[in-house]
Order: C-alpha cells, then sequence, then structure tokens
C-alpha cells in the first residue's frame, strides 16, 4: 500500500497526459495503467475521460456511439469494482463519470437532444451548471456553491441513474453533469477539470485527492 495519496489513473498513457499534468501540478504521485491489480494498490482512483462506452455494457445496441474501446471499458470496470470493494476514492472525468453510472446499473443516452451545446468542436465550449440536491454536503456545493462555469466536450450522458447515485448538478437543459454515491467516496463530473484548472479544476481536484 502506497502513502496517501497516490493516484492510479486507469488508461492509455497516450491519452491520459493532461491528467498527469494536473498531478504532477498538485505534487502529487501517480501511476498510470492498464492493470487494475496494479491500479488497486494506490489510494485513489481516477478514471479519464475518453470516446464512448460499449452500449452492449448497459444493455443496448449501437445508436451512434464513437471511439468504443472494449478492452480499456473493461478494465476500467474491473478496476472500479476493485476500489468499490475497498471503498477507497475514485473521481471520474467525462467518460469516468459514465463507467461509474454503468458499473452501477445506469443508462446511457448515446446521442443526446442539445449535443450542439456540449460536444467538442475543434475546442472546449462552455456553460454553466446547477446545484440539484437539496443537501449541500455534496462535492459540488462545498467547492461551487450553486452554480459554475465547465468546460464541455461530450455527446452522450447519463440517462438512467446507477443504484446509490445521486445527481449533483444539471446544465440548462438538464444534462446530469456532475454526480455522487450516498455513502462511498465516489463522485464523476461530466467536464474536464484537468484543463480547466484556474477556472475551478484545481479545487475539484484538491477535494478528490484529500478524499480517505
Amino acid at each position: 500500500m502506497h502513502p496517501a495519496p497516490y493516484v492510479a489513473i486507469l488508461g492509455r498513457s497516450k491519452d491520459t497526459l493532461n491528467y498527469e499534468t494536473a498531478l504532477r501540478r498538485l505534487e502529487l504521485p501517480y501511476l498510470t495503467t492498464l492493470n487494475p491489480d496494479e491500479a488497486a494498490s494506490a489510494t485513489h482512483l481516477l478514471l479519464p475521460g475518453g470516446g464512448d462506452i460499449t452500449p452492449a455494457f448497459f444493455g443496448q445496441a449501437d445508436h451512434g456511439s464513437r471511439q468504443i474501446d472494449t478492452e480499456l471499458d473493461i478494465l476500467q470496470f474491473q478496476a472500479l469494482s476493485l476500489f468499490v470493494e475497498q471503498k477507497k476514492p475514485v473521481l471520474g472525468i467525462c467518460k469516468g463519470l459514465q463507467i461509474i453510472n454503468v458499473h452501477f446499473g445506469g443508462t446511457i443516452k448515446q446521442h443526446i437532444d442539445t449535443a450542439d451545446r456540449h460536444k467538442w468542436t475543434g475546442k472546449d465550449q462552455t456553460h454553466y451548471v446547477y446545484h440539484s440536491t437539496l443537501d449541500r454536503n455534496d462535492f459540488f456545493y462545498q467547492l461551487y456553491g450553486s452554480s459554475t462555469l465547465v468546460n464541455s466536450a461530450h455527446h452522450q450522458a447519463v440517462d438512467h441513474l446507477g443504484e446509490g447515485l445521486l445527481c449533483a448538478c444539471r446544465a440548462g437543459d438538464n444534462v446530469i453533469e456532475g454526480l455522487f454515491h450516498t455513502h462511498l467516496p465516489l463522485f464523476g463530473v461530466q467536464w474536464h477539470p484537468e484543463r480547466f484548472w484556474e477556472q475551478g479544476g484545481e479545487m475539484l481536484f484538491r477535494y478528490f485527492t484529500a478524499l480517505s
């Protein structure tokens, strides 16, 4: 076991540079790996953004999913299972949030009606998200209060929430932008805090790495 915090990024190293940069900015040790058992030696798990989840994992045929990487999906689900079993902190970013939702039995809308407001357009788009629970103890309210500006680069979103998960915030078009577990140290955001550092990203990473 490594001293806390020690973050495992479960992803392909060619796609994880922004996440590694964020952790280096905080001077925190990390490991980028595709080995779930190796990841489980860390104290914290980061599930990064990427392509879309293989729709079969949430019981659907492919209706417009893109950049599917089934092998990576399987490895991310396996790592998440190990961290859930050990009740260790997990942060999901963009696809990572969706992996968390599917792990707990939730589903994904494969192409949202308002994708033009959210999708990558050669750069991130930006929009506001709004706190959506009655409880002020969730991560979103603690960090941002009732609303904050976020960056956006996705065309899919959570549809039905998985068991034990609550929505923390939504965009103006009702897309779920943040979720958390009712009793595990686990949460996810649909935006990309690793490349929105000065506008609240650093706060979110510090919150995550302080969890135990």
